[in-house]
C-alpha cells in the first residue's frame, strides 16, 4: 500500500492520546479509517481503551457517561451525519461541563461546498457549544508528529477545563495504510502528566448575612461543594441528583413544604444557590420574588442567572446566623404523606435508593418523584440536566458503568426507555456490566399531566400528542439486544431484583 499521510499523522494523534490515557470511543466510518486502525493497533497492544458503538448518537451520549467520573473522552466519527448524530451529546456535555474530545473525519477543503459525496460544513456545525479546530488534511513534507503533539495538548488541556473540544480533521486519500504503527510511536513518547490537578493560589472566602433568613438550594452537582453547604448550617434544599442530599441541614421532602406552607416559604429573603436546579416550579418561582436576594455559587454547569436579584460568586461562601433547620425539617415531616405500602413510584424511587448502588436517572417524570421523596442516604446520583432531555440515558448509564467498574441502576420512564432502545446494543469487548434498567411503564409521558395542556385540552388531544402511549414489547427489545428481563410487581422482588449481578431490565407496570 502507498505510504498515507492521514495514517501516520492520525498513527502520532492517536499515540498522543493514549500517552494522556484518554479513553477513545468509535463508530465505523470510511473516512475516518486512518483513526479506527491507529486506535486499534493502541488497543490490541494493550495501550489504549477502545469502545466501539454503531450508532453515533448513542456512542455520544456513553462517553458521556464515562467522562462523568473519568474525565475527557475521545470521540471519532466519520463525516456527515455520523457528525451531525452526536449533537444531542455534544450539547448536554456542554451544558453540563463534561469534557469531549470529538475527532471528526471531514473531506478536504477543496471538496467543500462541490456537492461531493457525504460533505456538508462540519466546521460550525455544533455552534458555541465546542471549541473547533478546523485541521488541514496532512501533507507529506509537514512534521506531522509536531502537529499531533500539539493539537492533542491543547485540546486535553482545554477539555479538563470542562469544555467540548472538536478537531475537525480534514483527510486526502490515501485514507489509510498499514503502517505507522500507533503503538510502537507510542513507545517513543515521553508520557506526559495526566493528573487533572493543578494547583491554584488560595482564595479568600466571601462572607454573607445569615441572619436574614437564608436557605440553600443545591441543584445537579452540588457535591463538589459538601463542606461548603454543610458549614453554612441553614436549610437545604437538595435535588435528588445534588449528591448533598444526606447532610443534616438537609429538609427532605422540602417540595411540600414550599407548595404548602406559604407563611414559613415567605420568611426566606436570602438563597445561596449550588448547582443547576431544574425540577421544581416552586424553586423557580422563590428565585424570581422580587424580595429575595439570590447567590450563585459558580460550578461546571455554567451560568445560573434565573432571580430577580442575582449575584454570582466564584469564592467559597461562608456566614453564621440563627439556626432554623430544625423547624423546616418538623414542617416537612408533618406535611410528608404516610407510604401507601404498595409498589408505586414513591417505594420504587426508595427502593432503588436503599440499594447501595450508582443511580441513573431518566429525565421525566421519575426524578421529579425523587425529588419528593428519596431518603437522606449517601448515594451517587447522576442524570443529564444539562439540557434536561430524555435522549441517551441509557447510552449514559453505560458508560458510567464501563468507566466506574460499579453496579448502576437506571431509573426511567417507559418512553425513555423506548426513545434510546438501541443503545441496549451490547459490544462482548466491553466485559460483563452490573447494569440494571428499571422501567416504569405507566403507558406515556405522565409528566405532561402535571403542565397546563391537560387542562386546556380534550383527552384525546393529549393522549395522542403529549402521553404518546407506545405498544412496542419492553420484554422483547431487552431480549432481542441480549439482556435478561424482569417483570416486576412487589417491593420484595424489586429489592431481590437490584441484587442480581447481570445486564437486566426490569419492568414495573402502573397506571
Amino acid at each position: 500500500m502507498v505510504d498515507s499521510p492521514a495514517q501516520v499523522f492520525t498513527a502520532h494523534l492517536m499515540a498522543q492520546f493514549a500517552a494522556w490515557g484518554r479513553p477513545v470511543w468509535l463508530a465505523p466510518g470510511a473516512r475516518s479509517q486512518a483513526l479506527a486502525i491507529a486506535s486499534a493497533q493502541l488497543a490490541e497492544a494493550g495501550e489504549l481503551d477502545l469502545y466501539i458503538r454503531l450508532d453515533e448518537r448513542s456512542l455520544g451520549f456513553s462517553a458521556l457517561g464515562a467522562a462523568v467520573y473519568g474525565g475527557p473522552q475521545v470521540i471519532i466519527t466519520t463525516s456527515g451525519t455520523a457528525v451531525a448524530n452526536l449533537h444531542p451529546a455534544v450539547l448536554e456535555a456542554h451544558h453540563s461541563g463534561l469534557p469531549l474530545i470529538l475527532l471528526t473525519a471531514d473531506r478536504p477543503v477543496e471538496l467543500r461546498g462541490k456537492g461531493s459525496n457525504q460533505t456538508t460544513n462540519q466546521v460550525g456545525i455544533f455552534a458555541d457549544a465546542v471549541t473547533c479546530i478546523d485541521v488541514d488534511a496532512p501533507m507529506p513534507d509537514e512534521d506531522l508528529a509536531q502537529k499531533a503533539k500539539r493539537l492533542v495538548e491543547e485540546s486535553v488541556i482545554q477539555a479538563w477545563s470542562g469544555k467540548v473540544v472538536q478537531l475537525n480533521l480534514q483527510f486526502r486519500e490515501p485514507l489509510s495504510a498499514n503502517a505507522p504503527n500507533a503503538a510502537e510511536i507510542l513507545q517513543t513518547l515521553d508520557i506526559p502528566a495526566t493528573d487533572e490537578t493543578v494547583s491554584v493560589s488560595e482564595v479568600t472566602a466571601v462572607s454573607i448575612d445569615l441572619s436574614i433568613p437564608t436557605v440553600i438550594v443545591a441543584g445537579a452537582n452540588s457535591s463538589a461543594f459538601e463542606e461548603e453547604i454543610a458549614g453554612l448550617g441553614v436549610p437545604v434544599f437538595a435535588e435528588p441528583t445534588s449528591g448533598v442530599r444526606h447532610l443534616e441541614s438537609s429538609v427532605l421532602g422540602y417540595r411540600f413544604v414550599l407548595d404548602s406552607n406559604q407563611e414559613l416559604v415567605g420568611k426566606i429573603k436570602q438563597v445561596v444557590v449550588y448547582g443547576k436546579p431544574t425540577l421544581s416550579r416552586s424553586v423557580i418561582g422563590l428565585l424570581r420574588r422580587s424580595d429575595v436576594q439570590v447567590i450563585v455559587r459558580a460550578s461546571q454547569m455554567g451560568e445560573f442567572a434565573i432571580g430577580t436579584n442575582v449575584t454570582q460568586v466564584d469564592v467559597p461562601v461562608t456566614g453564621s446566623g440563627p439556626d432554623w433547620v430544625s423547624q423546616w425539617q418538623k414542617v416537612a415531616v408533618g406535611l410528608t404523606p404516610d407510604a401507601s405500602g404498595e409498589l408505586d413510584r414513591r417505594a420504587i424511587v426508595e427502593t432503588i435508593w436503599n440499594s447501595g448502588k450508582e443511580i441513573v436517572l431518566g429525565a421525566s417524570q421519575l426524578i421529579r418523584e425523587a425529588d419528593f421523596f428519596a431518603p437522606g442516604n449517601r448515594v451517587s446520583a447522576w442524570a443529564n440536566r444539562g439540557l434536561s432531555g430524555i435522549d441517551g440515558t441509557i447510552a449514559t448509564a453505560t458508560g458510567i458503568a464501563i468507566q466506574t467498574g460499579k453496579p448502576v441502576r437506571a431509573l426511567l420512564g417507559d418512553l425513555t426507555f423506548f426513545h434510546d432502545a438501541s443503545s441496549l446494543v451490547i459490544d462482548p469487548a466491553d466485559g460483563d456490566l452490573d447494569l440494571q434498567v428499571i422501567v416504569v411503564n405507566d403507558n406515556g409521558g405522565k409528566i405532561f399531566s402535571k403542565l397546563e395542556v391537560a387542562q386546556t385540552v380534550s383527552s384525546e388531544i393529549f393522549t395522542r400528542v403529549f402521553a404518546t402511549p407506545q405498544t412496542g414489547s419492553i420484554e422483547g427489545l431487552a431480549r432481542a439486544y441480549g439482556w435478561e428481563y424482569l417483570l416486576v410487581s412487589d417491593v420484595a422482588t424489586l429489592q431481590a431484583a437490584l441484587q442480581r449481578t447481570e445486564r437486566l431490565v426490569i419492568e414495573i407496570r402502573l397506571s
